[in-house]
């Protein structure tokens, strides 16, 4: 299967993987062939990349450390709830969110679970979810790249479920800002900034006094946009005054909503996204735990395709753990754009004069149409 921005696709090519609505449910299935008009819809829904079927790559395969069943019911848990919230603003006195806990509870079993049996892979969170709603899809990513880091920091069950509570619930305040500002495809003006500012106390003062959130699970809602130079908010705190947990939080944050499709901007790619990171290192963010979160994140997707500084094109066939800045390629065409009789690997972690230099759009293979596979929409 070829990785492909949805910009670059073309119609005939045909889905290697499913692509599902807000509820989690299947949109477009395995073996649908795209129509210019699905590519539209695709593009307009904010899905930035899909996977293509392509005979000289059959035999890649991305396998997914989430099931699909798990973030199906992690995506309905946080909508459910968020709405919730949403539909109690209005409401006079104080309201209580007794259930948030408990209901979340199996959510979180059900990621750490998933996680710890793939412990030793690097996590792929691909964007190939319609984008409804950025905020619960948001919510969910944040949730596992939070306990995939601590699940490798070699944290406790117990404070496993706490930080990913914590990065699951951490913009709950956002169910307290008006939608004009959530959505707004512009600059905030200097009032309105204040007011998203605001979702971080918003969402500390919603979960601090329930009985079934950890108070540390509400600290990584009021912190996780705190940075260790003090430029941070609500409070402009530092170095260890800013929880632990926050920190990771705040971290994989940043670098999701960087690789998501926004009403304001383009997406960064993984390593785009990592590089910018890395930039804010001992000032913004704690270099140890960039440093982990490099180690566990396929900064270039199996599947994704690229081009050389050889002038080659190709696409990542495999991915090496300990270097994961320098995959395996596989090579497709030569400089010129001419088809390979005979495709070649190439490690960049051994060949080290050889680079990605972009990502680069190839000529997809034919298709060769497995009739086991049918055509649902």
């Amino acid at each position: 299967m070829l990785l492909m921005p949805i910009n670059m696709c073309h119609p005939g090519m045909r889905l290697a993987k499913n692509i599902y609505n807000d509820d989690g449910m299947v949109l477009l299935a395995v073996n649908v062939e795209l129509s210019q008009r699905l590519i539209d819809r695709l593009f307009t829904y904010g899905i930035d990349y899909i996977y293509i079927q392509d005979s000289r790559t059959n035999d890649i395969i991305q396998e997914d450390v989430i099931q699909d069943e798990t973030r199906t019911k992690a995506v309905l848990e946080i909508r459910n709830t968020f709405k919730k919230v949403m539909e109690d603003s209005n409401k006079r006195g104080a309201v209580n969110y007794y259930d948030i806990g408990r209901n979340f509870r199996d959510v979180m079993k059900m990621i750490i679970d998933d996680l710890s049996a793939h412990q030793g892979a690097m996590v792929m969170l691909n964007n190939m979810n319609v984008k409804d709603n950025y905020l619960f899809q948001h919510s969910v990513n944040v949730s596992i790249y939070a306990i995939m880091l601590g699940i490798s920091f070699g944290y406790s069950r117990e404070n496993l479920e706490t930080l990913g509570l914590g990065a699951l619930l951490h913009d709950i305040g956002k169910t307290k800002v008006p939608l004009g500002i959530l959505r707004k495809p512009s600059q905030l003006t200097e009032q309105e900034f204040t007011e998203m500012k605001n979702h971080t106390t918003y969402g500390f003062n919603i979960l601090k006094d329930e009985p079934n959130i950890p108070l540390l699970s509400a600290h990584c809602a009021l912190q996780h946009h705190e940075r260790i130079n003090g430029s941070g908010y609500p409070r402009g705190i530092q170095g260890t005054d800013i929880n632990e947990f926050a920190k990771w939080v705040g971290l994989v944050d940043s670098y999701d909503a960087m690789t998501t499709t926004r009403v304001y901007r383009r997406p960064l790619l993984p390593h785009e996204a990592m590089e910018q990171l890395f930039g804010g290192s001992g000032t913004m963010y704690d270099q140890s735990q960039i440093a982990l979160f490099r180690d566990k994140i396929a900064i270039y997707p199996l599947g994704i395709t690229v081009r050389l500084n050889t002038g080659e094109f190709g696409i990542v066939s495999k991915l090496n753990v300990t270097v994961p800045h320098r995959p395996i390629v596989r090579v497709l065409q030569d400089e010129s754009g001419q088809e390979l009789k005979e495709p070649y690997e190439i490690d960049l972690s051994t060949k080290l004069s050889t680079l990605i230099s972009e990502i680069g759009e190839i000529k997809v293979g034919e298709f060769e149409p497995d009739e086991s596979m049918p055509t649902i929409f």
